[in-house]
């Protein structure tokens, strides 16, 4: 039996492949005494909907992760250990969970203008806005249509739908299946990350990885 590291890649590459399409994949590798972490860059909308059954709306940068722990004793891995980062605005976010992308419930951000004028909600991914953070809550995805008169200043309102009632999205599972697991091992592992960025180049891209032994940088070329 092939490991899932080599399935992982070799699946990606049959992935990217298929119907004829020779276009590069654009990957990175970084490495210290703890950890070596081989990173693809899902290259566009198509690939993402192979891999996924979804092209999650074009708000996301997919990255394929193999990690290879180098240490003796075994490395615990996290979602928030990576952080991706533009250089086209300095843009930089970590990895959302699959319940933060189809999960039941969804934070609904919404705004309302002076003189009591109300402004539709955006459907899109949520980006900034959490506990701790000093950044104002909003949507990807551009803002949402005018309903009602604007005019005046605007303030934004965040809500958490229950979910309750809703079915489960199909994708839900699919995201829990693929995604890079948070674990403690000594054996090579591998997933997908799911970064809220949109309309990037992989060439603008960097994925840093923090390890026991420091960070890591991976371009992707």
């Amino acid at each position: 039996m092939f490991p899932k590291i080599l399935v992982s890649g070799l699946l990606l590459a049959h992935l990217i492949q298929a119907g004829g399409n020779s276009k590069k994949t654009p990957s990175g590798t970084a490495q210290n005494d703890s950890l070596e972490v081989n990173a693809t860059v899902l290259p566009d909308r198509d690939a993402i909907k192979q891999a996924l059954g979804s092209d999650l709306g074009g708000h996301y940068v997919v990255v394929d992760v193999q990690v290879h722990p180098r240490a003796t004793r075994p490395v615990a891995i996290h979602l928030d250990d990576f952080l991706l980062r533009t250089d086209k605005d300095g843009e930089r976010t970590t990895p959302f969970a699959p319940t933060q992308i189809a999960g039941r419930g969804a934070l609904v951000v919404s705004q309302t203008g002076g003189g009591g004028a109300a402004f539709g909600e955006n459907p899109g991914p949520v980006w900034g806005g959490y506990p701790g953070s000093t950044d104002r809550p909003r949507r990807m995805g551009g803002n949402s249509p005018v309903m009602g008169n604007g005019g005046g200043e605007t303030s934004a309102q965040a809500t958490v739908k229950s979910g309750a009632g809703e079915k489960e999205d199909p994708l839900l599972k699919v995201l829990k299946e693929k995604i890079l697991p948070e674990r403690e091992t000594d054996q090579p592992t591998s997933g997908l990350l799911f970064f809220p960025m949109e309309k990037q180049k992989a060439k603008d891209l960097e994925l840093i990885v923090t390890t026991p032994e420091g960070k890591l940088n991976l371009r992707f070329r």
